[in-house]
C-alpha cells in the first residue's frame, strides 16, 4: 500500500502512531470506514449459522405443524364420509370449525382451547341428540339445556377428558417452541447487525489498518490483541449469552415434551378414530342419556307425523369401507415430529455461549489474525512485537479497563437491552409450556391437577416443576406462526358398532 506512496513524519495521524507513515489524515479517514464496513459485514458473516438456523427450522417446524392438522382434517372428514355418509355431511360444519379454531390457536389467534374443545363436544352432543330422538322436536332452549348435561352424563365416555388433556397440552407446547424458534430468529437477526461505536472504529481501524500505514502490509494483529478489540467492540452482545443460555435450555426442555409425553403427532394422527370411539359410546348408552336429559330438561314435545316415523338405524347410516393403506395421508413435511424435533436440538445445542464465544470466533478466523502459533511476529497495535496486555473477561462492566477499546460501561445498549427482555419473557412462556400451561389463559379449573388452557399434567407425567413469572410473550412479526400439539392415550373399542371400531384400529396399526 505504501509502496508507491512517499513516508512523511505522522503527526497528523489521529489513530496509528505518530511515526512515520504513508497515509495522509483523508486515508486514515477512509480506511476508519472501511474498518467498520469490514466489522460489520465479519459479525454478520460469522452469526450466519446461528440466524439461518432458526429461520430455516421455524419453517420447516411451521410447514411440519401445518401440513399435520391439514391431514388430520382430511383423514377425519374421507373416515366419517365414509361411514356415516350424508349423515356427517349434513353436520360437518362442528368438526371443520373443530379444525379452524385449532388453525386459528395455531397462527396466534385469543382461542382458549379448553373452552374451545368443550364447545364442540356440547355441540356434538346437541346434534347426535337430536338424531337418536328423531321421534321428537327439540328447541334452542331445549338443547342448550340438553349440552349442560354434557359434563354430568359423560355420553362421549372418557374419550373428552383425554383429548382434552391431550390436545391441549401439546398444542401449548408446539405453538410455544415455534414463537421460541420465532423469538430466537428476530433477535439473532437484530443483534447480529452491530453498530460500532466511535471508540470501537477507532480500535478496529488501528487493529486493521495502521499496520499498512506503516508499511508492513502483511504483518496480521496478534490474536490477543484481536480479542480486547472484539471484547471492546461486543461488550454489549456478550451480555445477551447469560438470557440467551437460559432460553436455549428452556426451548431443549420443551423440545424433550414434544418428544415425549406432549407429542403433537401422536394426538392429532388417531383424532379421528378418538371421536369416531366417541360417537359410538354415545350410540351405546343412547337410551340411558336420553332418559336423564328428558328427566333433568323436561320431555320434549313430539316430532310431526313424517318425522316420528324415522328409526335410529335410518339416521345412523353405518356403511363402512376401509380405507387402503395408499389412501392414508402421507408424513406431514415428508418428515415425523421426532426426526424434526431431534435435529433442531441438536442446532439448538450449538448456538449456547454464541454471543460470548463470539469474539473467539472471529479472532480465530485467518483473515483477521496470525494465529496463536504467530504470537512474535504480529501488529500489536503499534509494532510487529508480542502483545502484553492481558484479555479482559466478557461483558460491559469487565472493558472498564480494555487498553484497546473506550467503552463507557455506564451506558448499557438499550437496544441489546430490549432483545435480553425479549428472550426472557419467551423463557418464562417455554417455562409454562413445560409445564402443560398457556399462560394466556390461567384459571382455577380442577381439570388434570392444572390450570388454565390445558394443564397436561397427569398422574407421573409433569414431575418437574418450574418456578416461573407469568407473563406475556414479546411481539412477533404478523407471519410467524405459533404452535401447540399433543399426545394421545390408548382407547377402549365399545359394543356398539364395534365391528367399525376394530377395523379402524386395525387398519391404523397395519397402515
Amino acid at each position: 500500500m505504501c509502496r508507491s506512496l512517499q513516508y512523511m513524519q505522522g503527526e497528523h495521524l489521529r489513530i496509528c502512531p505518530q511515526e512515520y507513515t504513508c497515509c495522509t489524515s483523508e486515508m486514515e479517514d477512509k480506511l476508519s470506514q472501511q474498518s467498520k464496513l469490514e466489522f460489520e459485514n465479519l459479525v454478520e458473516e460469522t452469526s450466519h449459522f446461528v440466524r439461518t438456523t432458526f429461520v430455516s427450522r421455524h419453517k420447516k417446524f411451521d410447514e411440519f405443524f401445518r401440513e399435520l392438522l391439514e391431514n388430520a382434517e382430511k383423514s377425519l372428514n374421507d373416515m366419517f364420509v365414509r361411514t356415516y355418509g350424508m349423515l356427517y355431511m349434513q353436520n360437518s360444519e362442528v368438526f371443520q370449525d373443530l379444525f379452524a379454531e385449532l388453525k386459528r390457536y395455531y397462527t396466534g389467534g385469543n382461542v382458549n382451547l379448553e373452552e374451545m374443545l368443550n364447545d364442540f363436544w356440547a355441540r356434538l352432543l346437541e346434534r347426535m341428540f337430536q338424531l337418536i330422538n328423531p321421534q321428537y322436536h327439540f328447541t334452542e332452549d331445549y338443547l342448550e339445556c340438553v349440552s349442560k348435561y354434557t359434563d354430568q352424563l359423560k355420553p362421549f365416555g372418557d374419550v373428552p377428558r383425554k383429548l382434552k388433556v391431550q390436545v391441549t397440552r401439546a398444542f401449548i407446547a408446539a405453538r410455544t417452541f415455534v414463537q421460541g424458534l420465532t423469538v430466537g430468529r428476530e433477535v439473532a437477526n437484530r443483534v447480529s447487525k452491530v453498530s460500532p461505536t466511535p471508540g470501537c472504529i477507532r480500535a478496529l481501524m488501528k487493529m486493521l489498518y495502521c499496520p499498512y500505514c506503516r508499511g508492513l502490509p502483511t504483518v496480521k494483529p496478534c490474536n490477543n490483541y484481536c480479542l480486547n478489540v472484539m471484547k471492546g467492540c461486543l461488550a454489549n452482545q456478550a451480555d445477551l449469552d447469560t438470557e440467551w443460555n437460559l432460553f436455549i435450555d428452556a426451548m431443549l426442555l420443551v423440545a424433550e415434551r414434544l418428544e415425549g409425553p406432549f407429542n403433537i403427532e401422536s394426538v392429532m394422527d388417531p383424532i379421528d378414530v378418538k371421536i369416531s370411539e366417541a360417537i359410538m359410546n354415545m350410540q351405546e348408552n343412547s337410551m340411558q342419556v336420553s332418559a336423564k336429559v328428558f328427566q333433568g330438561c323436561g320431555q320434549p314435545k313430539p316430532a310431526p307425523a313424517l318425522r316420528s316415523s324415522r328409526s335410529v338405524p335410518e339416521n345412523f347410516n353405518t356403511r363402512f369401507r376401509p380405507y387402503n393403506p395408499e389412501e392414508r395421508p402421507t408424513t406431514a413435511a415428508g418428515t415425523s415430529l421426532d426426526r424434526l424435533v431431534t435435529d433442531i436440538k441438536e442446532k439448538l445445542k450449538l448456538s449456547k455461549k454464541f454471543w460470548s464465544t463470539l469474539p473467539y470466533t472471529i479472532c480465530k478466523d485467518e483473515r483477521m489474525t496470525a494465529g496463536l502459533s504467530n504470537e512474535e511476529d504480529c501488529w500489536n497495535g503499534h509494532t510487529k512485537a508480542r502483545y502484553l496486555p492481558e484479555i479482559m473477561n466478557d461483558g460491559l462492566t469487565n472493558q472498564i479497563n480494555n487498553p484497546e477499546v473506550d467503552v463507557d460501561i455506564t451506558r448499557p445498549d438499550t437496544f441489546i437491552r430490549q432483545q435480553i427482555m425479549a428472550l426472557r419473557v419467551m423463557t418464562n412462556k417455554l417455562k409454562n409450556a413445560y409445564n402443560g400451561n398457556d399462560v394466556n389463559f390461567q384459571d382455577t379449573s380442577d381439570e388434570t391437577s392444572g390450570s388454565g388452557s390445558g394443564s397436561g399434567c397427569t398422574d407421573d407425567i409433569c414431575p418437574t416443576e418450574f418456578d416461573f413469572v407469568t407473563t406475556e410473550a414479546p411481539p412477533v412479526d404478523s407471519d410467524r406462526r405459533e404452535v401447540e400439539a399433543s399426545a394421545t392415550q390408548p382407547s377402549r373399542s365399545l359394543p356398539t358398532l364395534l365391528v367399525i371400531f376394530i377395523i379402524l384400529v386395525l387398519q391404523r396399526q397395519w397402515r
